[in-house]
């Protein structure tokens, strides 16, 4: 098995409660190149996950490999996710990761199956496929194969840098089937993108994977999300945004506001007082016991943003969606009221 010659430090005796509860649990193992994370190694069931109906996504069905997530994004949606195996959406969601180590097995058997329609595929739209994990799994060649032998189109979106291990997989997938890879870019400040997205590559660095994914072949995508209000959501760093990202080589953008659903919405709460406390009363006002800005708010940013897109020739062709979201776009939505954490 792929996973069985991996170097272990220790492989852990106390599994957290929730876990235990796990029928597919194989084992949970520390690596010295991950100091501090735990991976959880299991058997997924299934491969292939419905969307649900509620859901904003313009696909059907995604592929997650992993479940947790060491980008350790502050806004990330998928973070309550992690209540449900008696994890905490804090520290937890990054440190504790699930991986399904025999997902291209049962991925395999899912697309053989007759009912499969060979519908368009999202990958890591929970959490990042090609976050550092990856580059020790090494799971998305297989999925990446899987895919383009049963002839199913799909995409990635990514913030990992990883993904350039890919690409002439991915090139030659293209050749069977329709294959778009998107990079999310939200952040172009390097000192917030440090402080609110600790463990993601550099912008710098997400830019040159957008001019390495051309240099591919492909036609890279930029998801500029999310959009930080007060803090990234200038004329000035919009403008600056877009101006390297098309330097960088994508031919398209789309943007997110800051989603913040109630147990994220404590996390970021904690980190802007920490980093940015004078800005706590406008979120207050902007937020208050939402998860979403006002629809004032988004149409005024609308109204600046979109010229900006237009004028740096980075409309999306309106027949093709974006990839799915990684990380900042909710699957489904969450009952309000939110707590006011401000």
């Amino acid at each position: 098995m792929r996973w069985a010659t991996q170097e272990i430090t220790r492989e852990t005796t106390g599994t957290l409660p929730g876990l235990a509860r796990l029928s597919s649990l194989l084992r949970s193992v520390q690596t010295p190149e991950f100091e501090g994370i735990t991976f959880h190694e299991v058997m997924a069931k299934s491969a292939l996950n419905r969307v649900s109906d509620a859901s904003k996504m313009p696909v059907d069905w995604t592929i997650n490999p992993y479940r947790g997530c060491s980008h350790a994004c502050v806004y990330c949606f998928a973070r309550p996710s992690h209540t449900y195996l008696g994890l905490n959406p804090g520290r937890d969601f990054e440190s504790q990761l699930i991986v399904k180590v025999n997902i291209v097995d049962v991925l395999r058997r899912d697309l053989a199956r007759p009912s499969w329609k060979r519908e368009p595929v999202a990958i890591g739209a929970g959490t990042d496929a090609y976050q550092r994990a990856e580059g020790k799994y090494r799971l998305m060649p297989g999925i990446i194969a899987a895919l383009a032998e049963s002839g199913t189109p799909f995409n990635v979106l990514t913030k990992g840098s990883v993904l350039r291990r890919d690409l002439p997989l991915l090139a030659d997938a293209a050749r069977d089937v329709s294959v778009r890879i998107g990079l999310s870019i939200g952040v172009f400040d390097d000192e917030i993108q440090r402080s609110v997205e600790p463990g993601t590559p550099t912008t710098a660095a997400r830019l040159a994977t957008v001019t390495a994914v051309r240099g591919a072949g492909f036609e890279p995508f930029v998801y500029m999300a999310p959009i930080l209000p007060f803090l990234t959501d200038s004329d000035e760093h919009l403008d600056d945004a877009l101006r390297r990202t098309k330097e960088a080589g994508a031919a398209a953008v789309s943007y997110e506001v800051l989603h913040l659903r109630s147990r994220v919405k404590e996390g970021y709460a904690a980190w802007l007082k920490r980093y940015h406390p004078d800005l706590v009363p406008r979120y207050r006002r902007l937020y208050g016991d939402r998860s979403d800005t006002p629809q004032s708010y988004r149409h005024e940013l609308a109204d600046r943003l979109r010229p900006l897109i237009r004028a740096h020739g980075l409309e999306p062709n309106a027949t093709e969606p974006a990839p799915a979201s990684s990380c900042e776009t909710p699957s489904v939505p969450e009952p309000q009221p939110v707590p006011v954490l401000f």
